[in-house]
Protein backbone atom coordinates (compact mmCIF):
# COMPACT_ATOMS: atom_id res chain seq x y z
CA UNK A 1 0.00 0.00 0.00
CA UNK A 2 1.73 3.49 -0.92
CA UNK A 3 -1.60 5.81 0.73
CA UNK A 4 -0.18 9.78 1.38
CA UNK A 5 -2.28 12.29 3.82
CA UNK A 6 -1.66 15.78 3.60
CA UNK A 7 -0.38 16.33 6.89
CA UNK A 8 -1.55 19.56 8.37
CA UNK A 9 1.42 20.04 10.99
CA UNK A 10 4.35 19.90 8.47
CA UNK A 11 2.61 21.03 5.55
CA UNK A 12 3.64 18.43 3.05
CA UNK A 13 1.71 15.15 1.56
CA UNK A 14 3.39 12.12 3.47
CA UNK A 15 3.44 8.33 3.11
CA UNK A 16 1.12 6.94 5.96
CA UNK A 17 3.13 4.73 8.68
CA UNK A 18 0.86 3.44 11.26
CA UNK A 19 2.64 3.59 14.83
CA UNK A 20 1.17 -0.22 14.64
CA UNK A 21 0.70 -2.04 11.70
CA UNK A 22 -2.24 -3.96 13.44
CA UNK A 23 -4.15 -1.06 14.48
CA UNK A 24 -4.89 2.90 13.17
CA UNK A 25 -6.31 4.84 15.98
CA UNK A 26 -8.10 7.83 14.72
CA UNK A 27 -9.70 10.44 16.39
CA UNK A 28 -12.30 13.10 15.38
CA UNK A 29 -13.81 15.95 17.21
CA UNK A 30 -17.15 15.01 17.78
CA UNK A 31 -20.42 17.85 18.07
CA UNK A 32 -20.88 19.99 20.56
CA UNK A 33 -25.04 19.24 21.46
CA UNK A 34 -26.47 22.77 21.72
CA UNK A 35 -28.23 22.95 18.34
CA UNK A 36 -29.32 21.36 15.43
CA UNK A 37 -25.97 20.52 13.26
CA UNK A 38 -25.47 22.85 10.02
CA UNK A 39 -24.37 21.90 6.56
CA UNK A 40 -20.72 23.03 7.75
CA UNK A 41 -20.44 20.70 10.86
CA UNK A 42 -21.62 17.74 8.63
CA UNK A 43 -18.84 18.37 5.86
CA UNK A 44 -16.54 17.83 8.96
CA UNK A 45 -18.08 14.54 9.43
CA UNK A 46 -18.50 13.59 5.51
CA UNK A 47 -14.70 14.15 5.24
CA UNK A 48 -13.70 12.10 8.45
CA UNK A 49 -15.93 9.32 7.58
CA UNK A 50 -14.09 9.09 3.38
CA UNK A 51 -10.92 9.14 5.82
CA UNK A 52 -12.10 6.18 7.93
CA UNK A 53 -13.68 4.31 4.77
CA UNK A 54 -10.33 4.42 2.85
CA UNK A 55 -8.26 3.30 5.48
CA UNK A 56 -10.61 0.24 6.11
CA UNK A 57 -10.73 -0.12 2.23
CA UNK A 58 -6.99 -0.18 1.84
CA UNK A 59 -6.98 -3.25 4.68
CA UNK A 60 -5.91 -1.11 7.61
CA UNK A 61 -7.72 -2.41 10.83
CA UNK A 62 -8.93 1.03 12.48
CA UNK A 63 -10.89 2.37 15.89
CA UNK A 64 -12.26 5.14 15.84
CA UNK A 65 -13.40 8.08 19.01
CA UNK A 66 -15.47 10.67 18.77
CA UNK A 67 -15.81 12.79 21.65
CA UNK A 68 -19.40 14.44 22.09
CA UNK A 69 -18.84 18.16 24.39
CA UNK A 70 -21.62 18.07 26.40
CA UNK A 71 -19.95 20.25 28.71
CA UNK A 72 -19.25 23.50 27.29
CA UNK A 73 -20.43 27.30 27.91
CA UNK A 74 -23.12 26.84 25.30
CA UNK A 75 -24.49 23.97 26.62
CA UNK A 76 -24.55 25.09 29.75
CA UNK A 77 -26.23 28.56 28.60
CA UNK A 78 -28.94 26.93 26.45
CA UNK A 79 -29.84 24.04 29.18
CA UNK A 80 -30.98 26.91 31.43
CA UNK A 81 -32.68 28.90 29.10
CA UNK A 82 -34.49 25.92 28.29
CA UNK A 83 -35.19 25.12 31.95
CA UNK A 84 -33.77 21.33 31.50
CA UNK A 85 -30.97 19.55 32.99
CA UNK A 86 -27.86 19.19 31.36
CA UNK A 87 -28.01 15.41 30.88
CA UNK A 88 -31.48 16.00 28.97
CA UNK A 89 -30.36 19.18 27.51
CA UNK A 90 -27.22 17.63 24.86
CA UNK A 91 -28.65 13.88 24.98
CA UNK A 92 -31.50 15.59 22.90
CA UNK A 93 -29.15 17.48 20.57
CA UNK A 94 -26.67 13.95 20.64
CA UNK A 95 -29.69 12.29 19.17
CA UNK A 96 -30.64 14.75 16.64
CA UNK A 97 -26.85 14.65 15.71
CA UNK A 98 -27.06 10.97 15.18
CA UNK A 99 -30.29 11.30 12.75
CA UNK A 100 -28.30 13.51 10.67
CA UNK A 101 -24.70 11.62 10.36
CA UNK A 102 -27.45 8.59 9.76
CA UNK A 103 -29.41 10.36 7.11
CA UNK A 104 -26.07 11.04 5.04
CA UNK A 105 -24.55 7.47 5.31
CA UNK A 106 -21.31 8.70 7.51
CA UNK A 107 -20.67 5.41 9.53
CA UNK A 108 -20.28 6.61 13.40
CA UNK A 109 -17.81 6.04 15.20
CA UNK A 110 -16.94 2.50 17.49
CA UNK A 111 -16.59 4.60 20.26
CA UNK A 112 -18.70 7.61 21.28
CA UNK A 113 -17.54 9.68 24.55
CA UNK A 114 -19.53 12.33 26.15
CA UNK A 115 -17.01 14.11 27.61
CA UNK A 116 -18.92 14.02 31.37
CA UNK A 117 -17.80 10.68 31.26
CA UNK A 118 -14.15 11.36 31.24
CA UNK A 119 -13.61 13.56 34.07
CA UNK A 120 -11.66 11.68 36.18
CA UNK A 121 -8.73 10.90 33.09
CA UNK A 122 -8.99 15.07 32.61
CA UNK A 123 -8.25 15.91 36.48
CA UNK A 124 -5.21 13.22 36.36
CA UNK A 125 -3.62 15.12 33.42
CA UNK A 126 -4.38 18.55 34.67
CA UNK A 127 -2.66 17.42 38.16
CA UNK A 128 0.25 16.02 36.34
CA UNK A 129 0.76 19.30 34.69
CA UNK A 130 0.51 21.05 37.81
CA UNK A 131 2.89 18.68 39.06
CA UNK A 132 5.50 18.92 35.97
CA UNK A 133 4.72 23.01 36.22
CA UNK A 134 3.16 23.36 32.67
CA UNK A 135 0.02 24.78 34.52
CA UNK A 136 -1.01 26.93 37.64
CA UNK A 137 -3.85 28.15 39.86
CA UNK A 138 -4.50 31.78 39.17
CA UNK A 139 -5.76 34.97 41.16
CA UNK A 140 -9.76 34.28 39.36
CA UNK A 141 -9.71 30.76 40.95
CA UNK A 142 -8.92 28.54 37.43
CA UNK A 143 -6.63 26.37 36.39
CA UNK A 144 -4.29 27.74 33.34
CA UNK A 145 -1.88 26.25 31.08
CA UNK A 146 0.96 28.21 30.52
CA UNK A 147 2.13 28.33 26.89
CA UNK A 148 5.45 29.55 27.59
CA UNK A 149 6.21 27.05 29.30
CA UNK A 150 6.08 24.95 26.35
CA UNK A 151 7.90 25.89 23.67
CA UNK A 152 6.54 24.12 20.36
CA UNK A 153 3.24 25.60 20.92
CA UNK A 154 2.08 27.21 17.46
CA UNK A 155 3.84 24.42 15.42
CA UNK A 156 0.82 22.99 14.29
CA UNK A 157 -1.12 26.33 13.50
CA UNK A 158 2.03 27.87 12.01
CA UNK A 159 1.69 30.56 14.12
CA UNK A 160 4.13 34.09 14.14
CA UNK A 161 3.72 34.09 18.32
CA UNK A 162 4.82 37.21 18.23
CA UNK A 163 2.82 38.98 15.57
CA UNK A 164 -0.38 37.92 17.43
CA UNK A 165 -2.43 39.77 19.91
CA UNK A 166 -1.02 38.31 23.59
CA UNK A 167 -2.85 38.46 26.93
CA UNK A 168 -2.70 36.82 30.35
CA UNK A 169 -4.84 33.95 29.79
CA UNK A 170 -7.84 33.89 28.10
CA UNK A 171 -11.04 31.72 30.41
CA UNK A 172 -13.49 31.10 27.30
CA UNK A 173 -13.83 28.28 26.07
CA UNK A 174 -13.25 29.89 22.21
CA UNK A 175 -11.73 33.17 21.59
CA UNK A 176 -10.48 35.18 18.61
CA UNK A 177 -8.24 33.80 16.63
CA UNK A 178 -5.86 36.48 16.77
CA UNK A 179 -5.35 35.74 20.22
CA UNK A 180 -2.61 33.98 22.28
CA UNK A 181 -2.64 33.31 25.30
CA UNK A 182 -2.54 30.87 28.64
CA UNK A 183 -5.75 29.00 28.33
CA UNK A 184 -8.04 27.11 30.97
CA UNK A 185 -7.52 23.94 31.81
CA UNK A 186 -10.25 23.39 34.85
CA UNK A 187 -12.49 26.67 35.35
CA UNK A 188 -13.80 28.02 38.74
CA UNK A 189 -18.01 28.07 39.49
CA UNK A 190 -19.28 31.50 38.23
CA UNK A 191 -22.82 31.26 39.94
CA UNK A 192 -24.31 33.11 37.58
CA UNK A 193 -23.37 31.70 34.54
CA UNK A 194 -23.55 27.95 35.61
CA UNK A 195 -26.29 27.76 37.90
CA UNK A 196 -26.10 23.96 39.07
CA UNK A 197 -23.64 22.86 36.49
CA UNK A 198 -20.53 22.20 38.15
CA UNK A 199 -18.00 19.44 39.49
CA UNK A 200 -15.73 19.78 42.20
CA UNK A 201 -11.94 18.48 41.86
CA UNK A 202 -9.03 18.16 44.22
CA UNK A 203 -5.99 19.39 43.36
CA UNK A 204 -2.55 19.41 45.21
CA UNK A 205 -1.09 22.76 44.21
CA UNK A 206 2.14 22.99 46.21
CA UNK A 207 1.76 20.85 48.95
CA UNK A 208 -2.10 21.71 49.49
CA UNK A 209 -4.74 19.66 48.65
CA UNK A 210 -7.32 22.10 47.00
CA UNK A 211 -10.82 22.05 45.88
CA UNK A 212 -11.67 23.73 42.83
CA UNK A 213 -15.18 23.47 41.93
CA UNK A 214 -16.84 23.78 38.03
CA UNK A 215 -16.00 22.06 35.25
CA UNK A 216 -13.23 21.35 32.59
CA UNK A 217 -12.46 23.43 29.65
CA UNK A 218 -13.16 22.68 26.50
CA UNK A 219 -9.33 21.60 25.29
CA UNK A 220 -8.92 19.38 27.84
CA UNK A 221 -11.96 17.23 27.22
CA UNK A 222 -10.56 15.55 23.56
CA UNK A 223 -7.03 15.41 25.20
CA UNK A 224 -8.79 13.30 27.61
CA UNK A 225 -10.80 11.28 25.52
CA UNK A 226 -7.77 9.91 23.92
CA UNK A 227 -5.87 9.28 26.54
CA UNK A 228 -8.51 7.37 28.39
CA UNK A 229 -9.56 5.36 25.35
CA UNK A 230 -6.37 5.08 22.73
CA UNK A 231 -3.17 6.14 25.38
CA UNK A 232 -1.01 9.03 24.61
CA UNK A 233 -0.22 8.29 21.37
CA UNK A 234 -2.61 8.36 18.11
CA UNK A 235 -2.27 7.59 14.27
CA UNK A 236 -4.44 10.37 13.05
CA UNK A 237 -6.29 13.53 14.70
CA UNK A 238 -8.63 15.10 12.44
CA UNK A 239 -11.66 18.33 12.12
CA UNK A 240 -13.16 21.47 10.68
CA UNK A 241 -10.15 23.72 9.81
CA UNK A 242 -11.39 25.60 12.55
CA UNK A 243 -10.33 23.92 15.03
CA UNK A 244 -6.87 23.82 14.18
CA UNK A 245 -6.18 27.10 16.51
CA UNK A 246 -6.65 27.37 19.41
CA UNK A 247 -8.37 23.71 20.03
CA UNK A 248 -6.04 21.25 18.16
CA UNK A 249 -2.74 23.53 19.09
CA UNK A 250 -4.02 23.56 22.90
CA UNK A 251 -4.65 19.92 22.60
CA UNK A 252 -0.51 19.06 21.45
CA UNK A 253 0.51 21.51 23.86
CA UNK A 254 -1.57 19.36 27.06
CA UNK A 255 -1.46 16.24 25.52
CA UNK A 256 2.66 15.85 24.90
CA UNK A 257 3.42 18.26 28.39
CA UNK A 258 1.51 15.87 30.17
CA UNK A 259 2.83 12.18 28.05
CA UNK A 260 6.80 14.10 27.06
CA UNK A 261 5.73 11.34 23.76
CA UNK A 262 4.14 13.07 19.83
CA UNK A 263 0.18 13.10 20.60
CA UNK A 264 -0.74 12.72 16.88
CA UNK A 265 1.33 11.24 13.84
CA UNK A 266 -1.36 12.60 11.40
CA UNK A 267 -3.46 15.80 11.54
CA UNK A 268 -5.79 16.47 8.83
CA UNK A 269 -8.72 18.95 7.99
CA UNK A 270 -11.56 19.77 6.25
CA UNK A 271 -11.78 23.29 4.18
CA UNK A 272 -14.33 26.08 5.30
CA UNK A 273 -17.81 25.37 3.67
CA UNK A 274 -19.64 28.50 1.94
CA UNK A 275 -22.65 29.35 0.48
CA UNK A 276 -23.25 31.48 -2.23
CA UNK A 277 -19.42 32.14 -1.97
CA UNK A 278 -20.07 33.53 1.32
CA UNK A 279 -19.62 32.57 5.03
CA UNK A 280 -22.65 30.91 6.49
CA UNK A 281 -24.39 33.18 9.12
CA UNK A 282 -28.17 33.49 10.39
CA UNK A 283 -27.45 36.99 9.76
CA UNK A 284 -26.64 36.84 6.09
CA UNK A 285 -29.63 34.33 5.61
CA UNK A 286 -27.71 31.57 4.47
CA UNK A 287 -27.54 29.37 7.41
CA UNK A 288 -28.90 26.03 6.12
CA UNK A 289 -29.18 22.62 8.59
CA UNK A 290 -29.82 19.42 6.74
CA UNK A 291 -33.65 19.37 7.18
CA UNK A 292 -33.61 23.28 5.99
CA UNK A 293 -32.24 21.91 2.53
CA UNK A 294 -34.55 19.01 2.64
CA UNK A 295 -37.35 21.64 3.21
CA UNK A 296 -36.17 23.71 -0.03
CA UNK A 297 -36.49 20.94 -2.47
CA UNK A 298 -39.92 20.00 -1.86
CA UNK A 299 -40.50 17.65 -4.63
CA UNK A 300 -37.16 15.38 -4.21
CA UNK A 301 -37.72 12.82 -1.74
CA UNK A 302 -35.38 13.22 1.97
CA UNK A 303 -33.26 10.64 0.94
CA UNK A 304 -32.17 11.43 -2.62
CA UNK A 305 -31.49 14.92 -1.46
CA UNK A 306 -28.95 13.18 1.33
CA UNK A 307 -27.39 11.69 -0.88
CA UNK A 308 -27.15 14.30 -3.26
CA UNK A 309 -25.23 16.55 -0.35
CA UNK A 310 -23.26 13.60 0.17
CA UNK A 311 -22.10 13.61 -3.12
CA UNK A 312 -21.18 16.97 -3.87
CA UNK A 313 -18.89 16.57 -0.97
CA UNK A 314 -17.41 14.04 -2.48
CA UNK A 315 -16.92 15.77 -5.74
CA UNK A 316 -14.95 18.69 -3.70
CA UNK A 317 -11.35 17.70 -2.16
CA UNK A 318 -11.49 17.02 1.46
CA UNK A 319 -8.79 20.29 1.73
CA UNK A 320 -10.22 23.04 -0.44
CA UNK A 321 -13.18 25.61 0.43
CA UNK A 322 -16.50 24.14 -0.46
CA UNK A 323 -18.79 26.20 -2.21
CA UNK A 324 -22.72 24.81 -1.30
CA UNK A 325 -25.60 26.57 -4.07
CA UNK A 326 -28.71 24.86 -4.83
CA UNK A 327 -28.14 24.53 -8.50
CA UNK A 328 -24.94 22.22 -7.58
CA UNK A 329 -27.47 20.39 -4.92
CA UNK A 330 -29.77 19.80 -8.30
CA UNK A 331 -27.10 18.62 -10.20
CA UNK A 332 -25.98 16.35 -7.95
CA UNK A 333 -29.30 15.06 -6.99
CA UNK A 334 -29.49 14.39 -11.09
CA UNK A 335 -26.01 12.53 -11.15
CA UNK A 336 -27.49 10.04 -8.23
CA UNK A 337 -30.81 9.73 -9.88
CA UNK A 338 -28.53 8.36 -13.04
CA UNK A 339 -26.86 5.79 -10.82
CA UNK A 340 -30.25 4.66 -9.68
CA UNK A 341 -31.32 4.26 -13.09
CA UNK A 342 -28.13 2.24 -13.98
CA UNK A 343 -28.77 -0.12 -11.41
CA UNK A 344 -32.11 -0.79 -12.52
CA UNK A 345 -31.03 -1.43 -15.97
CA UNK A 346 -29.05 -4.23 -14.73
CA UNK A 347 -31.94 -5.42 -12.19
CA UNK A 348 -33.95 -5.83 -15.84
CA UNK A 349 -30.98 -7.07 -18.07
CA UNK A 350 -31.28 -10.55 -18.31
CA UNK A 351 -28.19 -12.11 -20.44
CA UNK A 352 -27.59 -15.34 -20.81
CA UNK A 353 -24.91 -17.24 -18.72
CA UNK A 354 -21.79 -17.86 -19.43
CA UNK A 355 -18.17 -17.25 -19.00
CA UNK A 356 -16.09 -13.85 -17.92
CA UNK A 357 -13.87 -12.86 -21.39
CA UNK A 358 -10.17 -11.63 -20.35
CA UNK A 359 -10.65 -8.40 -21.81
CA UNK A 360 -13.55 -7.99 -19.39
CA UNK A 361 -11.37 -9.03 -16.63
CA UNK A 362 -8.96 -6.82 -17.20
CA UNK A 363 -11.09 -4.17 -17.96
CA UNK A 364 -12.47 -3.94 -14.21
CA UNK A 365 -9.14 -4.51 -12.74
CA UNK A 366 -8.23 -1.50 -14.81
CA UNK A 367 -10.99 0.49 -12.30
CA UNK A 368 -10.08 -1.11 -9.32
CA UNK A 369 -6.26 -0.36 -9.93
CA UNK A 370 -7.04 3.26 -11.06
CA UNK A 371 -9.43 3.83 -8.30
CA UNK A 372 -7.28 2.73 -5.28
CA UNK A 373 -4.90 4.61 -7.15
CA UNK A 374 -7.08 8.00 -6.81
CA UNK A 375 -8.05 7.22 -3.20
CA UNK A 376 -4.15 6.59 -1.98
CA UNK A 377 -3.67 10.08 -3.35
CA UNK A 378 -4.94 11.81 -0.11
CA UNK A 379 -8.15 10.38 -0.05
CA UNK A 380 -8.84 11.61 -3.66
CA UNK A 381 -12.62 10.94 -3.88
CA UNK A 382 -13.43 13.36 -6.80
CA UNK A 383 -10.57 12.09 -9.00
CA UNK A 384 -11.96 8.52 -7.85
CA UNK A 385 -15.36 9.48 -8.92
CA UNK A 386 -14.40 9.95 -12.67
CA UNK A 387 -13.26 6.56 -12.39
CA UNK A 388 -16.59 5.46 -11.08
CA UNK A 389 -18.16 7.74 -13.72
CA UNK A 390 -16.16 5.93 -16.71
CA UNK A 391 -17.49 2.45 -15.52
CA UNK A 392 -21.33 3.46 -15.57
CA UNK A 393 -20.62 4.85 -19.48
CA UNK A 394 -19.01 1.10 -19.89
CA UNK A 395 -22.09 -0.99 -18.36
CA UNK A 396 -24.44 1.11 -20.16
CA UNK A 397 -22.97 0.56 -23.49
CA UNK A 398 -22.79 -3.38 -22.44
CA UNK A 399 -26.27 -3.06 -21.92
CA UNK A 400 -27.14 -1.59 -24.58
CA UNK A 401 -25.26 -4.10 -27.29
CA UNK A 402 -26.11 -6.71 -25.13
CA UNK A 403 -22.58 -7.88 -24.90
CA UNK A 404 -22.55 -8.81 -21.05
CA UNK A 405 -22.88 -12.80 -19.97
CA UNK A 406 -24.82 -13.41 -15.99
CA UNK A 407 -21.43 -13.59 -14.90
CA UNK A 408 -19.68 -10.52 -15.53
CA UNK A 409 -23.58 -8.59 -15.16
CA UNK A 410 -22.35 -9.95 -11.22
CA UNK A 411 -18.67 -9.50 -11.84
CA UNK A 412 -20.35 -5.40 -12.30
CA UNK A 413 -22.23 -5.32 -9.74
CA UNK A 414 -19.72 -6.75 -7.15
CA UNK A 415 -17.42 -4.06 -8.35
CA UNK A 416 -19.93 -1.58 -7.52
CA UNK A 417 -20.41 -2.46 -4.43
CA UNK A 418 -16.45 -2.32 -3.82
CA UNK A 419 -16.76 1.67 -4.88
CA UNK A 420 -19.57 2.35 -2.30
CA UNK A 421 -17.43 0.62 0.26
CA UNK A 422 -15.72 3.72 0.08
CA UNK A 423 -18.57 6.11 -1.91
CA UNK A 424 -21.49 5.24 0.76
CA UNK A 425 -24.21 6.31 -2.41
CA UNK A 426 -25.60 3.32 -4.33
CA UNK A 427 -28.95 1.95 -3.73
CA UNK A 428 -28.67 -1.76 -3.87
CA UNK A 429 -32.23 -2.37 -2.95
CA UNK A 430 -32.77 -1.21 -6.78
CA UNK A 431 -31.02 -4.34 -7.75
CA UNK A 432 -33.82 -6.49 -5.58
CA UNK A 433 -36.97 -8.40 -7.40
CA UNK A 434 -39.89 -6.55 -6.81
CA UNK A 435 -43.38 -8.31 -7.25
CA UNK A 436 -45.55 -6.35 -9.74
CA UNK A 437 -49.65 -6.65 -9.45
CA UNK A 438 -50.82 -8.65 -12.04
CA UNK A 439 -52.98 -5.80 -12.90
CA UNK A 440 -50.62 -3.59 -14.04
CA UNK A 441 -48.32 -6.40 -15.76
CA UNK A 442 -51.40 -7.00 -17.77
CA UNK A 443 -51.43 -3.45 -18.59
CA UNK A 444 -48.39 -3.34 -19.57
CA UNK A 445 -48.51 -6.53 -22.31
CA UNK A 446 -51.73 -4.50 -24.21
CA UNK A 447 -49.71 -1.47 -24.06
CA UNK A 448 -47.11 -3.04 -25.35
CA UNK A 449 -48.77 -4.74 -28.41
CA UNK A 450 -51.06 -1.86 -28.82
CA UNK A 451 -47.54 -0.09 -29.72
CA UNK A 452 -46.46 -2.82 -32.00
CA UNK A 453 -49.95 -2.68 -33.86
CA UNK A 454 -48.97 1.46 -33.82
CA UNK A 455 -52.01 2.15 -32.25
CA UNK A 456 -50.65 4.70 -29.97
CA UNK A 457 -53.75 6.24 -28.57
CA UNK A 458 -54.74 3.18 -27.37
CA UNK A 459 -50.80 2.92 -26.12
CA UNK A 460 -50.62 6.04 -24.78
CA UNK A 461 -54.52 5.31 -22.70
CA UNK A 462 -52.51 2.20 -20.93
CA UNK A 463 -49.12 4.05 -19.80
CA UNK A 464 -52.11 6.87 -18.48
CA UNK A 465 -53.76 3.93 -16.46
CA UNK A 466 -50.48 2.56 -15.50
CA UNK A 467 -49.25 5.80 -14.16
CA UNK A 468 -52.88 6.10 -12.18
CA UNK A 469 -51.72 2.92 -10.09
CA UNK A 470 -48.23 4.04 -9.36
CA UNK A 471 -46.38 2.55 -11.73
CA UNK A 472 -44.21 4.37 -14.69
CA UNK A 473 -43.29 2.49 -17.79
CA UNK A 474 -39.53 2.38 -18.81
CA UNK A 475 -38.67 1.40 -22.39
CA UNK A 476 -35.23 -0.15 -23.16
CA UNK A 477 -33.29 -1.58 -25.40
CA UNK A 478 -34.47 -4.89 -23.98
CA UNK A 479 -37.18 -4.06 -24.42
CA UNK A 480 -40.38 -2.66 -21.58
CA UNK A 481 -40.96 -3.17 -17.73
CA UNK A 482 -42.85 -0.75 -15.06
CA UNK A 483 -41.39 0.71 -11.90
CA UNK A 484 -42.65 1.69 -8.85
CA UNK A 485 -43.41 5.69 -8.72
Amino acid sequence: MSLSLQNTFTLTKERFKPIRQELVKVYYCGPTPYNFAHIGNLRAYLFSDSVVRTLRYLGYKVQTVMNVTDIDDKTIRDSQKEGVSLQEFTEKYTGLFLEDIKHLGIIPADMIVPISTAIDTMVEIIQKLLDKGYAYLADDGSIYFSIKKFPKYGQLAHLDIKGMKSSVRINNDEYEKESVADFALWKAYDAEKDGPNFWGAKFIIDGKEILVSWRPGWHIECSACNLKHFGPEIDIHMGGIDNIFPHHENEIAQSEAYSGKKFARYWMHSGHLLVENKKMAKSAGNFYTLADIVAKMPNEKPEIVYRGFRLMNLQTRYRESFNFTFDRLTAAIATVKSFDEVLKRLKHYTPESGKIFRDFREKLQEYIQAYIEKLEDDIGTPEALTIVFDCFGFINSGIDSNSFSLEEKNAIIDLLHSFDEVLGLFDFSLLESTEIPAEIELLLMQRNKAKAQKNYSLADSLRAQIGEGGYKIVDDKGGSHVEKV
